[in-house]
């Protein structure tokens, strides 16, 4: 069957206009940089604490609340500043040493297992030493990676009379995506708690 030459012109003009639509209308994919929640704090001012406590320190004005408690045992405190814009509370437990090596060495070896504690859920744990021998202060911030309960954590004491830990948690399930901003800001805030304590 022949056609004639004006339906075969037709017909190679319209599969000519089809291809070039559809090989126009494709775009060259690119791929897109991951997203993350952008989240901005303000810069942190920081302030000396007067509290009635053994030791006192600088705290971020964001720590908007403090809770102060006296734990069961001998000369041992609690203190909570909390962050409520930020969903999490820093958690401080001092406990008086006494020079009593034997409860130096029992305070650091529950501070370093509570952070070995993390390891099941913790993609990474980061250690840093820290010392200051004009102030007396000595001991080991510990940054906590991945889903962690914890993922800040630090001890510090004077070798003597003092010791001090604490550690960051948030109001929410650990979901180390969602919670690295607040992570991250409060991380600093707890390295300038370390750097400004002041035994009494």
């Amino acid at each position: 069957m022949k056609y004639p030459f004006k339906h075969i012109v037709l017909f190679s003009c319209i599969i000519l206009v089809v291809s070039l639509s559809v090989v126009s209308c494709q775009e060259d994919v690119t791929p897109k940089p991951a997203a993350k929640l952008r989240l901005e704090y303000p810069e942190p001012v920081y302030k000396k604490t007067i509290i009635d406590l053994p030791f006192s320190f600088e705290k971020n004005e964001l720590a908007s609340n403090i809770k102060t408690r006296k734990i069961a045992g001998d000369a041992s405190y609690g203190l909570n500043l909390e962050y409520p814009r930020l969903k999490g509370t820093v958690y401080l437990t001092y406990k008086a040493i006494h020079n009593s090596e034997e409860k130096l060495i029992s305070y650091l070896r529950d501070a370093q297992n509570f952070t070995q504690e993390h390891t099941q859920k913790a993609d990474e744990i980061f250690s840093d030493l820290y010392e200051n021998p004009e102030k007396k202060v000595y001991g080991m911030f510990y940054e906590v990676g991945g889903n962690a309960a914890s993922q800040s954590q630090f001890y510090v004491t004077d070798s003597v009379n003092h010791f001090l830990t604490g550690s960051l948690y948030f109001y929410t399930k650990p979901n180390y995506d969602s919670i690295y901003p607040a992570a991250d800001y409060l991380k600093n805030d707890i390295r300038h708690i370390m750097e400004t304590i002041d035994w009494k």
